[in-house]
């Protein structure tokens, strides 16, 4: 900022107007910064933000505005530094710098002014914002143990089964082996457990059956039947608390073409039958297929006994040359007053979905159907957290989710992020173990439950809501923040803690000095966003959410997204494609973030 002024010819006088802030003209969030700015309690709502900031500014007293001679020697200069070094300095020895709103330089020949947030900051002074390291083999070293543990034939660490909790324990491990403190919590939730019988085959009928006294069309007994079998988690993937089915193509059960899905459709055709739905995106303003729990709702509805969603718009043509390569998804098992315990649920690929229409729907085929799941018991999730205290109770969280999808080894979602945490960790704790403690209390947590519907961090904030309302400076979430090496399109870090927002602009500077090839390799896109435009899909939506009692305050968050993860809830999630060294991007970026805040 330079400020407007017409230059000092001779003797000079500079006035300086400083007024309080009207405090009730500001956001919530503005409150609490100004608050945590000078080591105050952020507790309760805005009407008791505003009486102490009012109390604390009153305790200043009422300023005068105050004449302040100057030199003709420095006056004289046209150097916009030597007349604000002055004020600067007068200044900082008397108010708080967020108290100035305005000063006015007046000259006998001339004045102007400056305003005053680009005033304040400067007399504040440019933050000095210095990097952490981050060691990518050690980050990859890390994803490996976590995906080594895994289910032994699919590859996922499902919430609530033994892979989630050794995933859990291990990582506590790691935590403790950088010598930070840890904490396993355990919360039951709604769990769904996946069995041992997954079948998906069309059967063509021999021609022994229209024999007399023939044997039924496609049982064992019909000898020249023709199977096609697909491949579980290949051609077709279990949705999220799915029920059970048995359906023998020898039943010649009904499946009926539900286009879209919409309320439309003629969901009751269906009814003890099969009904196929085309997942599509809208076109010219027209509705796409809606989401897994309002298909799910209508198949309970009509009486359905299997629901099949046919993959036409993730993925397609990336992984598998013309095909769309089937993915797990879960729904809002909340939204059901009875869970769906008969019905089952899948996705299969675009070319099974084609060849279920050509050959059942429109020709003499019979499906079979069988998927083993039980959705109707509760569970338990595990939640982690490395603590490195600090002097206050003012908290800052990172987080990610350790559990996966079943159907594959998840080594973006979220292995990635999992990864990223445990070596931002290590990173601060080797920084306290030189430096000492913190200002600020760190806290390094990964949910169980996330796929689930984002179970463990609500189940965390629901616990800790009284510290959380108190003490929450800011929550970074690292889900998929992956950029694959081939389809790069950079990260994107993005939140709601607007002050941070600028702290995460001046990091990324510096890390464009300190690592030109990856600033140069991975765009990185810094966006604020308002709180009521925040995404609610990761484990931020909680802090931001669910915090506070009032509908109008939310928690402060900052996320990260990364790019290119076309292998997104499939088989294909697996470490082959992993790119290591694109973590350290966000890495570096909100782990300076953390130490800036919790040290400076």
């Amino acid at each position: 900022m330079i400020p407007l002024w017409n230059g000092f010819n001779r003797d000079s006088e500079i006035l300086c107007i400083i007024s309080m802030s009207e405090w009730s003209d500001n956001t919530v969030e503005e409150l609490k910064q100004e608050l945590r700015s000078r080591g105050m309690s952020v507790s309760g709502k805005k009407a008791d933000l505003v009486l102490r900031l009012n109390e604390a500014s009153a305790s200043v007293g009422v300023v005068e505005a105050e004449i302040i001679g100057m030199t003709e020697e420095k006056a004289n200069s046209t150097n916009s530094d030597n007349v604000l070094l002055f004020i600067r300095e007068r200044v900082r020895t008397k108010f708080s710098a967020s108290m100035i709103v305005l000063i006015i330089i007046i000259g006998f020949t001339g004045g102007g002014f400056v305003l005053g947030p680009d005033l304040v900051k400067w007399i504040k002074g440019d933050d000095d914002y210095q990097l952490i390291d981050f060691d990518q083999n050690q980050t990859r070293a890390y994803a490996e143990g976590l995906v080594n543990l895994g289910h032994p034939e699919w590859g996922g660490r499902l919430a609530g089964t033994v892979e989630e909790e050794n995933a859990a324990q291990s990582i506590k491990t790691n935590f403790s082996n950088s010598g930070i403190p840890s904490t396993i919590e355990e919360f039951e939730i709604p769990i769904y457990y996946m069995g041992n019988q997954f079948d998906l085959m069309i059967c063509q009928p021999g021609n022994i059956g229209e024999l007399l006294g023939g044997p039924s069309p496609c049982s064992t007994a019909d000898l020249n039947r023709q199977e096609t079998d697909f491949v579980h988690t290949v051609d077709f993937v279990v949705q999220g608390y799915s029920g059970s089915v048995n359906i023998p193509a020898s039943s010649n059960t009904q499946v009926v073409d539900l286009g879209i899905g919409n309320e439309s459709e003629n969901w009751g055709s269906a009814s003890n039958g099969v009904g196929i739905v085309w997942l599509l995106d809208g076109e010219e303003g027209e509705p796409g297929t809606e989401s897994n729990t309002v298909l799910m709702k209508r198949a309970q509805e009509n009486s359905l006994r299997g629901l099949i969603t046919i993959n036409s718009r993730q993925n397609c043509d990336d992984l598998v040359s013309g095909d769309c390569v089937p993915y797990s998804k879960s729904l809002d098992i909340t939204e059901f007053e009875e869970k769906p315990y008969n019905i089952g649920f899948v996705m299969v690929s675009r070319s099974v979905g084609e060849s279920i229409l050509e050959e059942v729907v429109n020709g003499a085929g019979m499906l079979q159907f069988q998927v083993d799941v039980d959705n109707q018991d509760e569970g338990q999730i595990h939640v982690v957290c490395g603590i490195i205290q600090g002097e206050t109770d003012e908290l800052i969280v990172i987080g990610a989710h350790h559990d996966t999808v079943y159907n594959g080894q998840g080594a973006v979602d979220n292995t990635a992020g999992t990864a990223t945490v445990q070596e931002i960790a290590r990173q601060i704790a080797l920084f306290e173990s030189e430096f000492g403690p913190p200002k600020m209390t760190i806290y390094f947590c990964t949910w169980g439950g996330e796929e689930g519907g984002l179970w463990g961090s609500k189940e965390w904030v629901d616990k800790h809501r009284e510290n959380l309302e108190e003490n929450l400076r800011l929550y970074i979430n690292l889900d998929m923040n992956h950029v694959d090496a081939e389809r790069n399109d950079g990260v994107t870090l993005q939140g709601n803690s607007l002050t941070d927002v600028r702290h995460i602009k001046g990091l990324v500077e510096e890390f464009s000095i300190t690592h030109p090839g990856l600033y140069e390799k991975y765009s990185i896109t810094v966006r604020e966003l308002e709180s009521e435009q925040m995404p609610d899909n990761s484990d931020h939506a909680p802090f931001v959410f669910e915090i506070h009692q009032d509908e109008d305050e939310f928690g402060l968050a900052m996320l990260c997204y990364g790019s290119g993860s076309s292998e997104y809830h499939t088989y294909l999630d697996n470490m082959e494609r992993f790119n290591e060294e694109s973590l350290a991007v966000s890495g570096i970026l909100y782990g300076s973030l953390a130490r800036h805040l919790a040290w400076s």
